[in-house]
């Protein structure tokens, strides 16, 4: 099985992640990797954190010249604000940040302590071990796509088609939103200037689509192995998330069967092998995913993204020490992250159908899930 574990302190040493179950085989390019970590870091609302990191991989172990061994691979990326052990106790708990919560449950009174960890900082690790997913997944002919659907409001109504990928990463990578609406796009760009200025903080809505996968990922059999449900877990773990849907999400509610449906048809497939067999759709209404299996199409994932709970014009709150009322601490922050949280969306979209694209095609080496995989799409 494939997972990974992260480790490290907004402002320690280091970030770590351990990645185990990666097959064998696998040329990891760290430069392409290390892409990914700069697009972590761009994005218009960024705080001053960024302008001190120089993100950057280190494969500590798990390759040789450059190639996956089988066993587990350890990512660094170091951290050039270290200074952990200087900085000042927090006693003003922050609404919406787990300071509260944390402290309580571990029986602290800084919530310095908690805070450390529960930064979104840690999503660098993640990136990181999304990009390594992603290398895999190419070599497959899958790609993920992540790009900012809305932010304080303003939402894109703009469709996208496993056809306008290239056009849409083009536009996105372009875009200091990365955003593919560009006529929406000043208006968004307008709002985070507003909403610094007020000292406040603004969410918004990432779309992530994973497309050339074959039907299969995933399993009905047992409520862990849902690919859709995964997909959610994954997501929701991400720091500001507050809701995950996919395909029509929430609006299927809201409609009849007979609308929300993806009507079935067949085609008889080229050269012998198909992503799915012949079948097709002409809708995709259930986002790529039926009864926690993919059906081939591709899957369509929303992260919709809180605000930032720091502010600049603190919130109420009481000192933990003195139970006084008092205003909430403020950390340097972000005053809008959803460029960035899309990054860690798509990064761990990746690690998810990476991980169920292992399950069913093999983990020990990269020729034995090539040869699994050609086999599986001939068979059906």
């Amino acid at each position: 099985m494939l997972y990974f574990k992260t480790a490290g302190e907004s402002h320690g040493k280091c970030l770590i992640a351990i990645i185990e179950g990666f097959p064998a085989g696998v040329f990891l390019d760290t430069s392409v990797i290390n892409q990914e970590m700069k697009r972590r870091q761009g994005g218009i609302g960024r705080g001053g954190r960024m302008e001190i990191e120089d993100d950057r991989v280190e494969i500590l172990c798990g390759i040789r010249k450059g190639v996956t061994l089988g066993g587990p691979i350890c990512l660094m990326i170091r951290n050039r604000d270290d200074k952990i052990d200087e900085l000042p106790a927090v006693t003003r708990p922050r609404p919406g940040h787990a300071d509260l919560s944390g402290v309580l449950k571990y029986h602290e009174k800084d919530a310095r302590n908690i805070l450390e960890r529960a930064s979104a900082r840690e999503t660098a690790a993640r990136v990181a071990v999304g990009a390594v997913a992603k290398i895999l997944l190419n070599s497959f002919g899958i790609g993920v796509f992540g790009y900012v659907q809305g932010i304080g409001g303003i939402i894109s109504r703009k469709s996208l088609h496993k056809k306008d990928m290239d056009v849409a990463k083009t536009i996105r990578d372009k875009s200091p939103l990365y955003c593919i609406d560009q006529e929406i796009e000043g208006k968004m760009i307008e709002k985070i200037a507003q909403s610094a200025e007020n000292g406040d903080s603004l969410g918004g809505i990432i779309e992530v689509i994973a497309y050339g996968l074959p039907v299969g990922l995933g399993s009905h059999t047992q409520w862990d192995l849902k690919l859709d449900a995964r997909l959610a877990y994954a997501l929701m773990s991400v720091q500001a998330i507050k809701g995950v849907e996919l395909g029509l999400g929430c609006n299927a509610a809201n409609k009849t069967g007979s609308e929300v449906q993806d009507e079935i048809f067949y085609e008889k497939p080229q050269q012998g092998k198909s992503l799915t067999g012949g079948f097709k759709r002409l809708t995709n209404n259930a986002g790529g995913i039926e009864g926690g299996i993919s059906n081939g199409e591709p899957i369509t994932v929303r992260a919709y993204m809180k605000p930032i709970p720091t502010l600049k014009k603190p919130l109420r709150s009481v000192d933990l020490l003195t139970k006084e009322p008092i205003a909430a601490a403020y950390e340097r922050s972000d005053v809008c992250a959803v460029p960035a949280a899309s990054v860690v969306c798509e990064a761990m979209v990746a690690f998810e159908i990476a991980r169920a694209f292992l399950d069913k095609f093999g983990t020990d080496s990269i020729c034995e899930v090539k040869r699994n995989y050609e086999g599986y799409l001939f068979s059906i």
